[in-house]
């Protein structure tokens, strides 16, 4: 099937017996065994239950990998993607990563003694010399949280070679538009929350792999910690997913339209989406991906000129998240990376004079209007 018809028809209840068109919730916490010794494949919800199950199933079809596992949040998965890791192993990751991921890298490193270390991950020659005896993993944003900044997975396979295992988050973009495990990773990560539930109503992560054994490793630690997702937020994801292919197409088509009006406004200083032509990378995304997203950060002229913004938008949603049917805008430097110490976030580009837009599925002109009036 398309990916299309994947997100319609890939879950499917293998214990329907009614006729149900839904997956439904199995809101049970154990279940019984026909016999000594025997299972009917699940045993404790925390391990597995039937409503998380199919939803695993879709994801990985999705994203076009064998096995995926569905975790409480987009964290929750992360986490557990590092705990296939030993202390004193090295990890390199994008310099721009989103503030919650910078802020568990910081607490595994004092608390478990694992060493990451931040650089610009499509730098291929800085990238090669980095690498050590240690070094088990990289670890990718692409586009990058929030300076959308694009790296070239092949290159960094082929960089890193076969034994460093390469995971990227693939939040922003989605199986939809880009597959990293076709273009050389091991681990997909997806905060859950953002456009594969796609409502902003549901926390939920993924890691989808086609390695059975850190499959088999990341489902003992689910089971150990307990951290997989519930049978009500795997219902919600899936009938979230019914809907990812329009949704993610037609918030991309807004957000092409709006970089191009925020790139010619008089308050608008930078403007930094994949789409466009002049941005650093743009040749790349399109080479490996089958769009840009929706996701634009723009600086505009002044401090005082942000905060009016935040303050003026009123169809448009000042909060904390991405991915979802409304246009939401956010300020990284009090929101996703206020955290990130000082001289690294504004060593990236991320001051008091950046935004972030999430661009949602609503009428084009009413995105445009609701700007025009924020930024005036």
């Amino acid at each position: 099937m398309r990916i299309e018809s994947i997100c319609v028809h890939g879950a499917k209840d293998p214990n329907n017996t009614t006729g149900a068109v839904a997956v439904p919730i199995y809101q049970s916490a154990t279940y019984a065994h026909p016999g000594v010794g025997a299972s009917t494949g699940y045993d404790y919800a925390r391990v597995q239950n039937p409503t998380r199950e199919p939803l695993e199933r879709l994801v990985a079809a999705l994203e076009g990998g064998n096995e995926a596992m569905a975790f409480s949040s987009g964290m929750a998965a992360l986490d557990a993607a590092m705990g296939l890791f030993d202390p004193g192993d090295h990890i390199i990751a994008t310099s721009d990563l989103y503030g919650g991921s910078v802020r568990l890298f910081s607490l595994l490193g004092e608390r478990f003694g694992l060493k990451v270390g931040y650089m610009d991950t499509n730098d291929q020659a800085l990238l090669r010399k980095s690498l050590t005896p240690k070094t088990k993993a990289v670890f990718v944003e692409t586009p990058s949280n929030p300076m959308m900044n694009i790296t070239d997975l092949r290159a960094v396979r082929e960089t890193i070679g076969p034994d460093v295992c390469l995971v990227v988050d693939n939040t922003f973009l989605t199986p939809v538009l880009q597959r990293p495990l076709s273009l050389g990773a091991d681990l997909v990560i997806h905060s859950g929350t953002k456009y594969l539930g796609g409502h902003n109503d549901t926390l939920s992560g993924f890691i989808v792999t086609n390695d059975h054994e850190k499959a088999e490793k990341l489902r003992f630690i689910t089971k150990t910690v307990g951290t997989g997702l519930s049978p009500f937020d795997s219902f919600m994801v899936i009938r979230g997913l019914k809907t990812l292919h329009l949704r993610i197409r037609r918030s991309e088509e807004n957000a092409r339209a709006l970089a191009a009006f925020l790139t010619s406004h008089p308050k608008v200083r930078k403007v930094r989406y994949p789409g466009l032509k002049g941005h650093p990378g743009h040749d790349v995304a399109t080479r490996q991906a089958d769009g840009y997203g929706a996701m634009i950060s723009f600086e505009v002229d002044s401090e005082e000129t942000a905060k009016a913004a935040l303050e003026r938008v009123s169809m448009i949603l000042y909060a904390e998240s991405l991915g979802g049917a409304e246009t939401l805008i956010t300020y990284p430097l009090l929101q996703t990376h206020a955290e990130v110490p000082e001289e690294a976030r504004l060593a990236l580009g991320i001051n008091e004079r950046l935004l972030r837009l999430s661009v949602g599925i609503e009428h084009l002109d009413d995105l445009i209007a609701d700007l025009r009036q924020a930024l005036a």
